[in-house]
C-alpha cells in the first residue's frame, strides 16, 4: 500500500473512532465505547495501517494487568460488604448535610487514590443513592460529590485512574516520588470541591435534615474483608517499595482468590471487562495515527506554545492538556500526547502535570471522565443531572483546582 494512502485510512480511522467514542450520545451509530474502539482497532488491521503482529505489539498490557489486579481487589471489597458497611456508617457519624457531604467527599476521594476511580463509582453510587433515600436527603449534591471527589482523589497515586496507570509506565517516575508530589494538589482539590459545593448548594442543604434508617446495613463478612484489607496492605507496600505496579496488583488479586474460598465466577462477574476492551482496543487505534508521524506534526506547530521557561512550558501543557482531555478524553490523549515529554526542559514535571491537568479536567463536564457517566446513569432512575446542572459546577471546580494544584506543584518541584 502506498505510504500516503496508508496515512490517509489512519487518520480517517482515527477520527471515525473517536467521533463515536465523543459522540455517543448523538447517537451516531448504536456503539458504546468499548465497541467504538473495538471497531477502530480492527479497521486499522483489515485496512492494512497496521498488521496483527504490529497491533498485538500495540497493547500495553501492563496497563491492563494493573487494571484487572485492582478490579479484582475492588470487587472482593464489595463481596465481603464493605462499601454498603462504609456508607451506613458515614451516615450514622454525620450529624448535619454538610458534614455528610464532606465525609462522602473524603471517603470517595480516598478510595479512588487507593483504587481505580471508576470502580469506586460504580461500587459506590448505588449505596450512595440508597443511603441517601434512606435518609430522606436530596441527591444531587451528593452524587456531584462522589464524582468529582473520585477525579480529584485519583490524581494522588500512579494507581487512582488509568491516564495515570499508563503515564506511571510511560514516565517511569517512581510510585512514592509521584504521590508526594501530588497528594498535596489532590487535597487541595477536594477542599476546593466542597467550598464550591457547599455554597452552590447551601439552601439545599440548609432545607434538609437527615434522618437515621430504622434497619442498619448487614454487617461486613469479617473473614474475607479482613482478608482483602491484609492482601491490599501487602500490595500497597509493593508499590511503596518500588515492586512491578502491574504484576503486584494482580498477584494480590490473585492471592485473594486462593484463600478467600469464594465462587470465582462471583467475582469475575464484578470484572469492569468492558474498560479492559477499550483499553487494549484505544492502544491499537492509537499506534496507528502514532505511526504516521501526525502527533509530532501537531507537536512542531505548536512548538511555539511550548517555548519559554520550565515555569511557562508546564502552564500552556496543563491548559492544553485540559482542554485535550476534554476533546478526545483524557486516556487517548495522554496516549497521543506522550510522544512528546522528551522535547520538555523538565520531562517529569511535564508528565505530572499532565496527569493532574487530564484528571481535573475530567470533572469540567459530565462527558469529561468514566467516573462522572458511572455516576449519573447509575442514579438515572431516582433523579435526572442535567449537562448544566453538572456543568455550572463543574466548570469553576475545574478551573480553581487546576490553578491552585498546578501552583502547588511548582512550588513543591
Amino acid at each position: 500500500m502506498h505510504p500516503e494512502l496508508r496515512e490517509l485510512l489512519a487518520i480517517a480511522i482515527f477520527a471515525v473512532t473517536y467521533l463515536l467514542i465523543s459522540g455517543r450520545r448523538l447517537k451516531i451509530l448504536p456503539l458504546n465505547r468499548p465497541a467504538a474502539a473495538l471497531l477502530g482497532a480492527v479497521l486499522m488491521v483489515a485496512c492494512g495501517v497496521m498488521t496483527p503482529e504490529h497491533a498485538y505489539r500495540a497493547v500495553d498490557y501492563d496497563t491492563l494487568v494493573l487494571l484487572l489486579g485492582m478490579m479484582l481487589i475492588s470487587a472482593y471489597l464489595w463481596l465481603a460488604g464493605f462499601f454498603e458497611w462504609a456508607a451506613d456508617w458515614i451516615l450514622r457519624m454525620a450529624r448535619t448535610p454538610q458534614r455528610l457531604l464532606l465525609y462522602l467527599i473524603l471517603t470517595s476521594g480516598l478510595l479512588s487514590a487507593l483504587l481505580v476511580n471508576d470502580t469506586v463509582c460504580l461500587m459506590l453510587t448505588p449505596l450512595v443513592v440508597a443511603v441517601m433515600v434512606r435518609g430522606q436527603l436530596p441527591l444531587p449534591p451528593y452524587l456531584l460529590a462522589l464524582a468529582m471527589s473520585a477525579n480529584l482523589g485519583s490524581v494522588a497515586t500512579l494507581v487512582g485512574n488509568p491516564q495515570n496507570m499508563i503515564i506511571g509506565h510511560l514516565s517511569g517516575i517512581p510510585f512514592v516520588r509521584f504521590s508526594a508530589a501530588m497528594l498535596p494538589a489532590a487535597v487541595a482539590g477536594l477542599a476546593i470541591q466542597y467550598a464550591v459545593l457547599s455554597v452552590g448548594f447551601r439552601k439545599v442543604l440548609r432545607a434538609a435534615t437527615i434522618r437515621q434508617p430504622e434497619t442498619p446495613a448487614r454487617q461486613p463478612h469479617r473473614r474475607l474483608l479482613s482478608l482483602t484489607v491484609v492482601v491490599f496492605a501487602l500490595v500497597f507496600a509493593g508499590f511503596l517499595a518500588g515492586l512491578n505496579l502491574a504484576w503486584t496488583a494482580l498477584a494480590g488479586g490473585a492471592l485473594i482468590m486462593v484463600l478467600a474460598r469464594r465462587d470465582t465466577h462471583e467475582v469475575l462477574k464484578l470484572v469492569d471487562w468492558h474498560l479492559l476492551v477499550f483499553f487494549a482496543a484505544l492502544f491499537i487505534v492509537v499506534e496507528g495515527i502514532n505511526g504516521t508521524g501526525l502527533p509530532d506534526q501537531i507537536y512542531e506547530r505548536l512548538r511555539g506554545l511550548f517555548d519559554g521557561s520550565v515555569t511557562s512550558q508546564a502552564w500552556n501543557l496543563a491548559w492544553f492538556s485540559a482542554l485535550g482531555s476534554n476533546v478526545f478524553s483524557n486516556v487517548p490523549f495522554v496516549l497521543v500526547a506522550g510522544k512528546w515529554m522528551g522535547n520538555f526542559s523538565d520531562p517529569e514535571l511535564m508528565w505530572k502535570g499532565m496527569a493532574l491537568a487530564t484528571t481535573f479536567a475530567g470533572n469540567l463536564t459530565i462527558l469529561g471522565s468514566v467516573a462522572n457517566i458511572i455516576v449519573v446513569e447509575s442514579a438515572r432512575g431516582h433523579v435526572e443531572v442535567g449537562f448544566w446542572d453538572y456543568a455550572k459546577f463543574g466548570i469553576p471546580v475545574t478551573i480553581l483546582t487546576t490553578l491552585v494544584g498546578m501552583a502547588l506543584l511548582l512550588w513543591l518541584h
